[in-house]
C-alpha cells in the first residue's frame, strides 16, 4: 500500500478477504474496526502482548466491544529533519518551515500528518491534542490558509522514503518533515542530517511549568518564604515549615486575606499616595 488511505479504500472496496495481516497507521485503525473490517484477536495465543508498552497497548483505538483487533507493532516520531551544515543549532519548532530564507528549500510528506502538523502551529492542540484529529470546518480553513502559505517554500511533497533521503542527498532541500528511517539512510550515506522533535512552545511556558512544580515550589519558599500556590509542596516540607506558611490550613487563612484586585482608577491612587509621601 502507498498509504493508510489507500489500505481503507481497498478494504472498503471489498478485498478485506484477501488479507491475513494488516498494518494501517493509529489514524485509521479505529475506522477498519468500527467498519467492521478487521477481526478480534484471542489474546491468549499472543503470549508477548502484556508485554508490550502498557500504554500502547491501552489504546482505544483497536478495541470495541471488549475485543481487541490489533496489537502494536512499532512506534516513531515524524520529526523535522533539517541539514546540520545549515543550521548552527536544530529548529526548535515547525514554524521555522515557513520562514521565507528558506524558499524552495523545504519538503512535506503527502499525506495528511502535514495538516496535523499545521494546526498545532495554529495552537488546536490546546488544552486538549485530540482536537487536532477533530478539526472544526472553521479550523481546518485555516489550516488549509496556512499549508498554502506554506507552498513557496516546498520543493517537494515526497511520497517514499526514499525520494526524501535523495532530496537531502542532491541537497535541493534544508528541511522537511520526515521518518526517523531517513536518518539512518542519510547516516549512513555520510549526510549531515540533524533530527529534532520541535516543542512548539515559548520557552516561557516551559519556565512557567517548571516555576509551578511543587518540588520547584519548596525550592522558593526556601528562600522567599512565600506560601507555595502548590499545595503539592507540603509533602517536601516539615510540620513545622507547613504550619508556618500555612499549608496545614491554607483555605481557612486564606479567608483572612484580601487579595490585591485590578484598580480602574490607579492614576488617581497614585496621586493620592504621592500626596501623602510629599505632605509636610
Amino acid at each position: 500500500m502507498g498509504s493508510s488511505d489507500e489500505l481503507v479504500a481497498k478494504l472498503r472496496g471489498g478485498s478485506a478477504a484477501n488479507y491475513d495481516v494488516i498494518s494501517p497507521s493509529s489514524d485509521v485503525a479505529a475506522s477498519i474496526v468500527k467498519a467492521g473490517l478487521a477481526a478480534s484477536l484471542d489474546l491468549s495465543r499472543l503470549p508477548s502482548y502484556l508485554q508490550l508498552s502498557a500504554k500502547l497497548r491501552d489504546s482505544s483505538l483497536v478495541k470495541a466491544n471488549a475485543q481487541v483487533y490489533g496489537v502494536p507493532f512499532m512506534w516513531g516520531p515524524n520529526p523535522l529533519l533539517y541539514d546540520a551544515t545549515a543550521f548552527l543549532q536544530a529548529p526548535d519548532s515547525w514554524n521555522v518551515l515557513w520562514d521565507p530564507k528558506y524558499r524552495g528549500k523545504v519538503s512535506l510528506w503527502d499525506e495528511l500528518s502535514s495538516i496535523y502538523m499545521a494546526a498545532q502551529i495554529l495552537g488546536y492542540d490546546k488544552p486538549d491534542a485530540a482536537q487536532l484529529y477533530n478539526l472544526s470546518d472553521a479550523q481546518l480553513e485555516e489550516v488549509k490558509k496556512k499549508l498554502l502559505e506554506l507552498k513557496p517554500n516546498v520543493r517537494k511533497y515526497w511520497s517514499t522514503g526514499g525520494e526524501l533521503t535523495n532530496l537531502f542527498q542532491n541537497h535541493e532541500i534544508v528541511l522537511a518533515m520526515g521518518w526517523p528511517l531517513n536518518v539512518v539512510q542519510l547516516r549512513k550515506l555520510n549526510f549531515p542530517v540533524g533530527e529534532t522533535i520541535p516543542r512548539n512552545k515559548d520557552l516561557a511556558t516551559d519556565f512557567l511549568a517548571y516555576m509551578i512544580e511543587a518540588k520547584t515550589q519548596k525550592l522558593v519558599s526556601d528562600v522567599t518564604h512565600y506560601t507555595p500556590a502548590n499545595p503539592g509542596a507540603a509533602e517536601y516540607l516539615t510540620s513545622d515549615e507547613k504550619k508556618s506558611l500555612h499549608l496545614d490550613e491554607p483555605d481557612a487563612y486564606m479567608l483572612k486575606i484580601y487579595f490585591w484586585q485590578d484598580v480602574p482608577r490607579r492614576a488617581k491612587y497614585n496621586e493620592i499616595w504621592n500626596e501623602v509621601k510629599a505632605a509636610q
